[in-house]
């Protein structure tokens, strides 16, 4: 297995796509802007030791401390109103993002059992891409204790000027694991 670094693969992939797509613009080439990281906290939220270890754990994975995020409105069915914390969100940019990005190929991807790739039906009209884990357990940072006491989380790539047939060509050309049929 070889160690892929997305951010130098970026230069190769600029040069390229403009004739791949029939771009005229250098501004026209599609970019990664972000990448955000999602934690719903649910059924968790009434016990405060889980939402700390959350917490904890999401600051572990990315290295930058996790926004708390409110209810908009209430919800009778769940319990929930209007103010209360229903998840964590974390927002890399700049070589923060480059550098979960190479840590999530070439780290986490391979300890998944049994990935094959990323599916091109997790795209959204603009070509964003999410990634969906069902445990936190893949990541290396969590250590043994994250088996204990597993939560799920959303990664959402969000690539400018994109839809998502660029997607589709862009993100194997930097160097994610894509499914191929």
């Amino acid at each position: 297995m070889s160690i892929v670094d997305l951010r130098e693969n970026l230069a190769k992939v600029s040069a390229k796509l403009p004739s791949l797509l029939g771009l005229t613009n250098i501004n026209q080439i599609p970019k990664l802007e972000k990448i955000t990281i999602n934690v719903g906290i649910g059924k968790v939220r009434q016990t405060k030791e889980m939402v700390d270890y959350i917490e904890q754990t999401l600051t572990k994975i990315t290295g930058q401390k996790p926004l708390p995020r409110s209810a908009r409105q209430a919800i009778a069915g769940f319990k929930v109103r209007q103010g209360d914390q229903v998840g964590w969100q974390v927002t890399l940019r700049g070589r923060r993002m480059w550098d979960f990005a190479n840590r999530l190929v070439n780290l986490t991807f391979p300890r998944i059992r049994d990935f094959r790739g990323l599916s091109f039906g997790n795209l959204d009209r603009q070509g964003n891409l999410t990634i969906g884990f069902k445990d936190q357990s893949a990541f290396a940072e969590t250590g043994p204790e994250a088996f204990d006491k597993p939560f799920g989380l959303a990664i959402t790539l969000t690539i400018k000027r994109s839809s998502p047939k660029i997607s589709q060509l862009f993100l194997p050309q930097l160097g994610f694991p894509v499914k191929t049929s």
